[in-house]
């Protein structure tokens, strides 16, 4: 007997979806769903299609985002040094609580600005 269906599981694992507004000098991410291996390749995409486009103050907003795994959380160290180093920044914003200690448990919030708020994280790149 099969306590779950691990094609439905599978379905569940897989459902991402990032959705990106400029906010004038700033790029702002919305997460929604799962991001893990098999997703974090769309959002690295995402974000260096931005930092290509020139845009290097990037504000990432996790209020829908339900679960994150050590890929996801590596792909905002790929970008950080780049991004530091034309004088721009990531801005981390609105996680839930599960997310949040995910990234607390690593360290993450002595490397990144991490707000409440998507208010205060834009606000942090006019101070």
């Amino acid at each position: 007997m099969q306590l779950f269906d691990p094609q439905s599981v599978e379905t569940v694992m897989s459902k991402f979806s990032i959705e990106q507004k400029n906010n004038g000098s700033t790029e702002v991410f919305y997460l929604k769903g799962f991001l893990d291996a098999h997703t974090a390749p769309e959002l690295e995409s995402a974000i260096a299609g931005a930092i290509a486009a020139g845009q290097h103050r990037l504000v990432v907003n996790f209020n829908d985002l339900e679960y994150i795994s050590s890929a996801g959380l590596g792909v905002f160290m790929v970008f950080i040094e780049e991004v530091r180093a034309t004088g721009g920044d990531i801005k981390l914003t609105a996680m839930k609580q599960k997310v949040y200690t995910v990234f607390d448990l690593l360290g993450f919030p002595m490397l990144f600005d991490i707000t409440e708020k998507e208010e205060e994280a834009l606000a942090k790149f006019s101070a």
